[in-house]
């Protein structure tokens, strides 16, 4: 497999410095990219077997990773996990991986996807949009920066409803046009 991993990456970096950071739909976002504190990572993977190892070894990396240097990890899987579906249900093998490896507590896999959809939403509701990425991705957090950036900020519980709003304000047609040029 020849993966343009360079393109990948910016793809990503693209996504998270104008959605992300841009639309502020993670508030927390902003100071790891600063200080470069992001480890992007892109798995050649195309099973989800495959994937589950390049997790595993990302998972142990983390743990063992300076904070300073590096605080958390985009693992980005273009050729695994295509389908939402499919990728909905791996985690259920990611977080058994983290129990595995006693880390739970310690880090947590959130998930972005292209095709990511809210049970409860349709897939067109702009809302999905919040957890879009232009390839499917497992992002690895510590769980002590994500407590920390939460107390730092006052209302952390209000970031899923503030992303909906904003979203709704930007509508489909704003989306697009992050994306042009």
């Amino acid at each position: 497999m020849n993966l343009d991993q360079d393109a990948i990456i910016a793809d990503t970096r693209r996504w998270m410095e104008r959605a992300v950071i841009g639309l502020n739909l993670c508030p927390f976002a902003k100071a790891v990219h600063v200080k470069e504190q992001i480890r992007w990572t892109v798995s050649e993977a195309t099973t989800p077997e495959a994937l589950l190892d390049d997790l595993v070894a990302e998972l142990q990396f983390l743990a063992e990773a300076d904070p300073e240097a590096v605080d958390t990890t985009l693992l980005i899987h273009p050729e695994a996990l295509q389908d939402f579906l499919d990728f909905n249900d791996f985690l259920d093998l990611a977080d058994a991986a983290l129990e595995a490896l006693e880390l739970d507590g310690v880090l947590q896999v959130a998930s972005f996807h292209p095709d990511y959809q809210f049970a409860d939403a349709a897939a067109d509701d702009i809302g999905n949009f919040t957890n879009r990425s232009p390839y499917p991705t497992l992002h690895i957090i510590r769980e002590e920066s994500l407590d920390k950036a939460v107390a730092a900020f006052p209302e952390a519980e209000s970031i899923y409803e503030t992303n909906i709003e904003t979203l709704n304000k930007l509508g489909h047609e704003g989306w697009r046009k992050l994306w042009v040029g």
